[in-house]
């Protein structure tokens, strides 16, 4: 089989050092929250990315000292044999599907913590960071050449364990490499400050070295910020000047360029600010300069923009974290054809909120079984075949969690699937947050689950169907999943007072719904949104009415506006619009009463510091309630359930409890992988990958209970048994360890 002729180039071999790419598909190092605590499900989740036909796969920032300590963020580490033991484990499994293994090394200086190491880390120069709120020591020689040697014991370490590709970080606006290269960070004096010379030294040292240690065993990978973007002070860090000059003294020092550009939140570009491969311009401004191939993320979904920008010579790999995450085998879907069948990334970087949560496992919006390939054993393109494929089973409501549940059910070959949906189309909720301003792409989840379901012949879909309790009883299934969904509370009640706001029932207020959905025109001049939900909704809703023309005030009973969005790490990026567009934002305030021309409310912190804001219409974004009514009114009555031969109702998604869209896919996805059990509202035991004083390596993940046999290694359990007799064997070990 070849490729589309226009995709070609993406599948052209390329040589980086003395190894060769199969392909042009370079996933970029990125967090997963799993690091060295969780070696299988850190080895499956980039072994998947392997066998979907990427040639190369990183971990992510991988810390080479005990100072570069970044607690409660879970990154890797190479500090000692422990940690090798570890990250063997995604080496082999990696390497089992013929891709490359990189890992990018790291040494986080002032952005460190300390929180579980307790130790200072050092610095070009003593500054406190903004993110971390620490402060460093400043480097003096000794301590250069110390860290320095940390890099070169731990590239000696990933090279003992298989690693292909070494990367030395100076990216994203964290790692030393970075600080010695910007003023921002960098204040020194001496042959490792001033010029952009001496301010590459410890990069171009440090990449001596470790190529040294390594020999021809690992490819140098240098991974850079070309430029710091959104710094407009006269010590910016610009690609015009310093990033050209740093190509041109390090080009024949390394195998391959990483690019980027920015901090970590331009770097993962939200899709409500920012195009796919807007770095283009960027990169043009060095490629005359690089002699060596350049990889670099762009959020690609689409093969023709991929395949343009190799074609013109802008970069020679197509880099991808969160494209990855999405869909681990959109390079073996374009290279069959398949293109079609791309589940594409959003960009609403709900993966990336959980890791700046501190701590969180990795997830996705559209692939609900990332983080899951080992723990629960989900492979997002293999699905078990059911003893009960010929269950009729009816799923009330089409928004994310039953499109997800219908689509795996069908891929599961159930017989006999009906989706059936109240309005004239499928997308639920999504289908109007879509049209909020910037997040269109939103739109994905629909159409990709719509696209899938289409080729489903097994699934109907079937909408314009409003269902009462009587109509279920009548409809013939044996199976009624409920996955009605959720609207906003009209009460104004909240996560602060668990109570209505008086004045919330007056004719001038509203609700999300109202505006987006009945399309009511808010009336009057002056708008006040209540936030207290601090996700994208309030923040999107005052943008759209001051884009209308409306003077919008936008009060939120927290510290921040829409706190959550500094997680997705879109919160600057908000404000800059909001602000723009001079909507007047209250943090730090709770509303008490509305009434007509009025607004009353304090201060979050002190009930006597009283605020009154003038209005004509209120706008309220204060909590989502479960549209449950129909499973209540279903299971009240088993005798009748009974009667009319239905087995059991289900609920999944925000009909069960009001989630992130990411968390309604999950639900409906993890329902049908385990609707043969004999309550699927109770989920399966999966791998917590803990260590248990007194078990043995069969009883460590004996809690695995998928269907689909994992490929295992060396070093994990040497036979796959039902999950009877695994829990059977840890229940020995406890017994008897």
């Amino acid at each position: 089989m070849a490729p589309d002729p226009r995709h070609a180039p993406l599948f052209e071999p390329i040589r980086v050092g003395n190894k060769i790419f199969r392909n042009r598909f370079y996933v970029a190092p990125h967090c997963s929250g799993l690091g060295v605590e969780y070696p299988g499900a850190q080895a499956y989740l980039r072994g998947m990315r392997a066998e979907g036909g990427w040639a190369a796969v990183n971990t992510e920032y991988c810390a080479v000292d005990a100072e570069s300590d970044d607690a409660p963020w879970v990154q890797a580490r190479l500090i000692d044999q422990r940690d090798q033991a570890n990250l063997r484990l995604m080496v082999e499994r990696v390497h089992q599907f013929d891709a490359l293994a990189g890992v990018q090394l790291v040494y986080m200086g002032a952005d460190h913590t300390g929180f579980v190491t307790r130790l200072p880390a050092g610095g070009p120069s003593q500054v406190t960071s903004s993110m971390s709120g620490h402060s460093c020591y400043a480097l003096d020689k000794q301590d250069i050449r110390r860290i320095q040697r940390s890099y070169v014991e731990a590239a000696i370490r990933a090279r003992d364990i298989g690693f292909d590709l070494v990367q030395i970080a100076a990216r994203e606006g964290f790692s030393l490499p970075l600080q010695f290269l910007w003023k921002y960070w960098n204040h020194r004096t001496d042959e490792y400050g001033g010029s952009i010379e001496n301010r590459t030294r410890f990069w171009r040292e440090t990449i001596e070295q470790v190529r040294e240690a390594v020999g021809d065993n690992c490819a140098i990978v240098a991974g850079f910020c070309l430029d710091s973007f959104n710094d407009e002070s006269d010590r910016a860090f610009k690609v015009s000047d310093d990033g050209i000059a740093v190509v041109e003294l390090l080009d024949d020092m390394v195998d391959l360029w990483d690019m980027q550009v920015g901090h970590l939140e331009d770097d993962v570009s939200s899709s409500r600010f920012f195009e796919p491969f807007w770095q283009r311009s960027y990169i043009e401004q060095v490629r005359p300069y690089a002699k060596k191939p350049i990889a670099a993320v762009g959020r690609f979904t689409d093969p023709e923009l991929m395949a343009r920008a190799i074609k013109d010579g802008v970069i020679d790999i197509i880099g991808a974290a969160r494209p990855a995450i999405a869909d681990p085998f959109i390079p073996t879907k374009i290279f069959e054809g398949h293109g079609d069948d791309i589940r594409e990334c959003i960009g609403c970087n709900i993966c990336v909120s959980r890791f700046n949560n501190g701590g969180g496992r990795i997830v996705c919006t559209q692939n609900a079984t990332v983080g899951e390939e080992y723990r629960r054993g989900w492979h997002p393109e293999q699905f078990n075949e059911s003893e009960m494929t010929e269950e009729p089973i009816l799923i009330i409501g089409a928004g994310p969690a039953g499109m997800e549940c219908a689509r795996v059910l069908g891929e599961r070959g159930f017989a006999n699937v009906h989706l059936v949906e109240r309005d004239d189309h499928i997308g639920g909720h999504v289908s109007w947050i879509s049209e909020l301003p910037g997040l269109r792409t939103w739109r994905r989840v629909v159409e990709y689950r719509e696209s899938q379901l289409h080729k489903l012949t097994n699934v109907a879909v079937l909408t314009g169907q409003n269902l009462s309790a009587d109509d279920v009883l009548d409809y013939g299934a044996s199976t009624v999943i409920v996955a009605t969904g959720a609207e906003w509370d009209p009460s104004g009640a909240n996560p602060i007072t668990h109570a209505p706001i008086p004045g919330a029932d007056a004719d001038f207020v509203y609700t999300p719904e109202q505006i987006m959905l009945d399309g009511i025109e808010v009336p009057g001049d002056r708008v006040l949104v209540y936030d207290c939900d601090g996700y994208f909704m309030g923040s999107s809703i005052a943008e759209k009415l001051a884009s209308e023309g409306k003077t919008v005030t936008l009060v939120s009973p927290s510290d921040q506006i829409g706190s959550y969005l500094f997680f997705t790490d879109e919160g600057g990026h908000v404000h800059h619009n909001l602000l723009k567009l001079d909507v007047e934002l209250v943090p730090s305030h709770v509303v008490t009463s509305i009434e007509r021309g009025l607004v009353r409310g304090h201060n979050s912190y002190h009930s006597g510091k009283v605020s009154e804001w003038p209005v004509d219409s209120v706008v309220l974004v204060t909590q989502r309630l479960s549209r449950s009514s129909l499973y209540d009114e279903l299971t009240r009555s088993p005798e009748l359930l009974e009667e009319n031969g239905i087995t059991r109702v289900l609920r999944i998604g925000d009909c069960l409890e009001p989630r992130v869209i990411a968390e309604s896919v999950f639900d409906g996805h993890r329902l049908a992988r385990e609707i043969d059990t004999s309550n699927p509202a109770i989920p399966l035991p999966f791998i917590r990958e803990q260590r248990i004083l007194g078990w043995d390596a069969d009883a460590y993940d004996s809690e695995l209970t998928h269907t689909l046999p994992l490929e295992v290694s060396s070093h994990t359990t040497a036979t796959v048994k039902s999950p009877q007799d695994r829990c059977a064997d840890a229940f020995h070990s406890i017994r008897h360890g």
